[in-house]
């Protein structure tokens, strides 16, 4: 090896032991700190890019489109027929003279009665309310203003013993119902609807048990003028629904059912309508009442709260609905000292 290549050796691993020494080691001569070299991050991916969102709003399938379509068409033609309804009432209030007592007109309307409100009870949900409303009713009953019996399938026929959660004890049941009307051609539906609905139900219900002994009568009689159960000083349960707009003296009758309901546990059941909470409602009201209780024999326009307030009685509960035009009320008698 001649004597320059050897001379070369040494400053080639001089060099690379000093570009070793500026990139991992401390250098003898001049010592500082390094730093690692660096390795770049990836980017963060963005999940909208990588994975797009599928469409949230699904399109309406043809059979739905058909549905909202029709929907619509019947909504439309319903609050037409209303408004045109409205509109010929409100052309014949304007030359009517009703008289306050309009009760004669169910003589004639109680074959087309169930008819005529089926639609208007069934969108307003009064099916559930009548329910909920008579299956309060206990011991000897009392309904007046029974119309076509639209109540009597909710009733409860038979005294049962329930215990609540706490241990309490209570009869819970109809021992006796009287259904009361005015018109007897009511009445007649009713005690037909009756045998149709309740001996069948009644007897499906005690199928195999002990047949339960209720008394059942009816009455085509005047509210303001009904006595109590025979035997006994008062009823403990008195149920009317939709009446006291079609009597002349409201308020009296309350007054009279308060005297025959039983003074400490006894309740009153209405369930009624009326005036609304807003004034735009009760002027529409007022405007067609008397077209509306001629063909009706209805006053749809009476104060309900009012009435109640004038009969004295006590309010247990009150609840309102429908824009303030269906009034629910728990009353009872307010105890003689």
């Amino acid at each position: 090896m001649s004597a320059s290549r050897i001379s070369r050796v040494p400053v080639k691993k001089a060099q690379g032991a000093g570009k070793l020494g500026n990139q991992g080691k401390l250098s003898r001569a001049s010592p500082q700190f390094v730093s690692p070299p660096t390795t770049s991050l990836p980017k963060r991916a963005n999940p909208l890019l990588t994975n797009p969102p599928r469409e949230v709003r699904r399109r309406l399938s043809p059979k739905g489109m058909a549905f909202l379509g029709m929907g619509v068409l019947v909504g439309s033609a319903y609050v037409g027929m209303l408004y045109a309804s409205y509109q010929r009432d409100l052309e014949r209030s304007r030359t009517l003279q009703i008289p306050p007592d309009v009760s004669d007109r169910y003589q004639r309307t109680a074959a087309s009665y169930d008819a005529e409100v089926d639609m208007s009870e069934t969108l307003m949900r009064m099916g559930t309310k009548r329910e909920e409303l008579v299956k309060r009713a206990r011991g000897d009953v009392l309904e007046v203003s029974c119309g076509t019996g639209r109540n009597m399938e909710y009733y409860e026929l038979g005294e049962k013993v329930v215990i609540d959660s706490k241990g309490r004890a209570s009869v819970q049941g109809c021992r006796s119902v009287t259904f009361s009307d005015l018109s007897p051609e009511m009445v007649e539906l009713a005690r037909q609807k009756y045998e149709v609905k309740m001996k069948d139900k009644n007897k499906n219900k005690n199928k195999n048990k002990e047949k339960v002994q209720v008394s059942v009568a009816f009455k085509a009689q005047d509210a303001g003028s009904i006595a109590p159960p025979e035997g006994r000083p008062h009823f403990d349960t008195v149920v009317q629904t939709m009446g006291l707009c079609s009597m002349p003296d409201p308020v009296g009758v309350l007054q009279h059912l308060g005297s025959i309901t039983e003074p400490r546990e006894g309740r009153i059941l209405l369930l009624e309508h009326g005036r609304s909470h807003y004034a735009w409602v009760n002027r529409i009201l007022d405007d067609v009442a008397p077209a509306h209780a001629d063909k009706h024999g209805c006053w749809w326009n009476r104060d309900i709260g009012e009435i109640v307030r004038q009969s004295g009685l006590e309010v247990v509960e009150m609840k309102r609905w429908h824009l303030g035009t269906t009034w629910q009320f728990v009353l009872r008698p307010i105890e003689k000292v």
